[in-house]
């Protein structure tokens, strides 16, 4: 089955930005045509030209390799996070290149460069027909690019002439984007006291060109996998919801280990992370190298919007080891800021954490509920003037009840949450005047969409399951992936200085309990025991014999008594009491509780998570 055509054409905009991923693309058409014969004529124009080997000077790949490097991440255009304080730096195009054409090899890689980066080009050439059929050939690829004319030589033209050096003896496309002239087709402004995700927001009204640009990058990225080798093309965000769903279920069956479908086929130079497992086998997970970087290069800013900041002291509680990702990814995120880290990971104890806080002052714990609760709560008692500025936690949500313990109790000012899957990283944060479960969202990372139960999108506000879209991992791509959570988006200004959609997280898309016939809510069950101060919370459906028995069990710093916690759910859900749609006298349901002392839930070995419903009755069902 073929790939239907490109739908989608594109005028010479001269005023709307241009992206260089879409050159990419360009470059990528010119180069499979010339590889086919397609391109027969312009290959023999060219060499007559003196370009030796047009097909290397058309290799995206290793421009892909030099653009990357040259404008600190081609997914980031067009800005550059910087990792020493959290501003930014932004690129602006020069406008109009001007190029002589005296040598064709240099004026080749003069016109792709200055495209690259966004500029008008203005040609002066005797051989005007060479350098039309070579644009044209870029412009059937179908994406917008800059505008281009060709003069004859010696015409006026606006600017100074851009002078384009012959490319050295063994150099290629990835070598020349560093070279020297190349900073002629840029110019680098620095925003100070402005954040990644503040010029993003300030930048809405290019939003949708700039997430456009995003997803036709990853789409043709994606064909190169068998999965996904039937995509159709896209030209705009909006055709977003024309692309399949990705399921839980067919994710596992064309990822590793059972399958290398979502591979790509490029050359191993990246991470490979497993997923926690909480049900089924393992699966794992592939960074390309270009993924990981563009990992770290988001994830900085976002450790600083959480509250981090130079000269911090952080202890690394994350999970780690058995190829879980939480340890890893922190470790390489941090390691580019001016902080200190101590990655002790889950074989944290309480004498480690009295001793980084006492001798290190470490200041800030990064880390999960379920692992950081019980130790903190530990530690303040055998020092009772301990202090921890910062809780950066992640994994699960922490209760207000915990919040505030952590407030009052430690000092700590900074209370924050991110969202993330190994997956695709970081789905959301929380800055400091964000609180419950509502997150900001970077949608030029992971763009999350809010669907029903079909797939198909709910209006603004509306509670629905998320879906995720990673704008910028290429290697294993999750393309509108069903992550199993539910939540909500809406339009918030906040006082942090961004503006844009944040996610309400609303928690397990499974987190709906099914007994006597009626529906349970995880997450309300567990709201309705604030009053115990419960940290955590765990919800098991059985079957023994003919009865069906429901048991929750409870984490809680001082575990209340099972009676009195069996009173309030009765009192608050009637279908956990004697309610029931048929003959009372049949004895075939019974509600168990179970008051834990924090840290008596079995935890998950590889991600240290609590797991929330378990459902017996399924045992041995296929």
């Amino acid at each position: 089955m073929r790939r239907p055509a490109a739908t989608h054409t594109y005028d010479e905009d001269m005023t709307m930005r241009h992206y260089p991923t879409d050159l990419l693309l360009a470059v990528e058409h010119v180069e499979r045509a010339l590889a086919s014969g397609a391109l027969a004529p312009l290959d023999a124009r060219l060499r007559q030209a003196g370009v030796a080997d047009p097909l290397r000077r058309f290799d995206s790949g290793r421009l892909f390799e030099g653009l990357d490097r040259l404008l600190g991440g081609v997914c980031q255009y067009p800005w550059q996070p910087l990792t020493d304080s959290d501003d930014v730096l932004q690129l602006h195009p020069v406008g109009t290149v001007v190029l002589d054409d005296r040598l064709a090899e240099a004026t080749l890689r003069g016109l792709l460069l200055a495209w690259a980066l966004g500029n008008r080009v203005t040609l002066r050439s005797a051989r005007p027909q060479l350098w039309e059929q070579v644009m044209a050939a870029l412009r059937e690829a179908g994406v917008p690019l800059p505008a281009g004319q060709v003069t004859g030589p010696g015409a006026a033209a606006p600017g100074d002439p851009l002078a384009v050096p012959a490319l050295p003896a063994g150099a290629d496309l990835a070598v020349d984007c560093r070279a020297a002239w190349t900073q002629g087709l840029f110019r680098l402004r620095h925003l100070p006291g402005t954040s990644l995700d503040q010029a993003r927001s300030e930048d809405h009204d290019e939003r949708t060109g700039r997430l456009a640009a995003r997803l036709r990058y990853l789409v043709a990225r994606a064909r190169r996998t068998p999965y996904y080798r039937e995509l159709p093309d896209v030209g705009a965000d909006g055709d977003l919801t024309r692309l399949p769903v990705l399921e839980k279920a067919a994710l596992e069956a064309h990822s590793l280990p059972a399958s290398r479908d979502l591979s790509s086929g490029d050359p191993a130079t990246g991470e490979v992370l497993r997923s926690g497992a909480t049900s089924g086998e393992p699966r794992y997970i592939v960074y390309s190298r270009t993924d990981w970087e563009n990992m770290v290069r988001e994830a900085v800013p976002m450790l600083y919007a959480l509250g981090l900041e130079p000269g911090d002291r952080i202890v690394n509680t994350l999970f780690g080891g058995g190829m879980y990702g939480g340890l890893t990814t922190t470790f390489s995120e941090l390691s580019r800021m001016p902080v200190e880290s101590y990655a002790t990971a889950q074989f944290v104890t309480v004498d480690d954490l009295l001793m980084l806080t006492g001798r290190f002052d470490a200041n800030v714990i990064l880390g999960m509920p379920a692992l950081i609760l019980p130790l903190l709560r530990d530690a303040k008692k055998r020092r009772p003037e301990l202090r921890v500025e910062k809780v950066i936690y992640g994994g699960t949500p922490m209760t207000e009840t915990d919040k505030t313990w952590l407030r009052q109790e430690l000092g700590a000012r900074v209370v924050s949450s991110i969202l993330a899957a190994n997956d695709g990283a970081q789905l959301g944060y929380q800055c400091g005047f964000l609180g419950g479960t509502v997150h900001h969202v970077n949608d030029d990372y992971n763009l999350i969409e809010v669907v029903d139960a079909a797939g198909r999108p709910v209006p603004e506000g509306t509670t629905g399951e998320l879906l995720v879209t990673g704008l910028q991992k290429f290697e294993g791509p999750l393309i509108r992936y069903r992550i199993g959570d539910m939540g909500r988006t809406y339009e918030h200004s906040c006082a942090c200085g961004v503006s844009g959609r944040v996610l309400e997280y609303l928690g397990r898309s499974d987190g709906l309990v099914r007994f006597k016939g009626e529906t349970v809510l995880y997450g309300e069950v567990f709201d309705a025991l604030a009053p115990f101060g419960v940290s955590q919370l765990q919800i098991e459906v059985a079957t023994e014999g003919s009865r069906e028995i429901l048991t929750l069990r409870t984490e809680a710093p001082c575990p209340p008594e099972p009676e009195a916690v069996r009173e309030l759910l009765v009192k608050e859900f009637a279908v956990l009491g004697g309610y029931q749609d048929f003959d009372a006298a049949l004895d075939a349901y019974e509600l168990r509780i179970d008051c834990l002392a924090e840290g008596g839930l079995p935890r998950n070995a590889v991600s240290g998570k609590v797991k929330n419903v378990i459902d017996r009755r399924l045992d041995g069902v296929r």
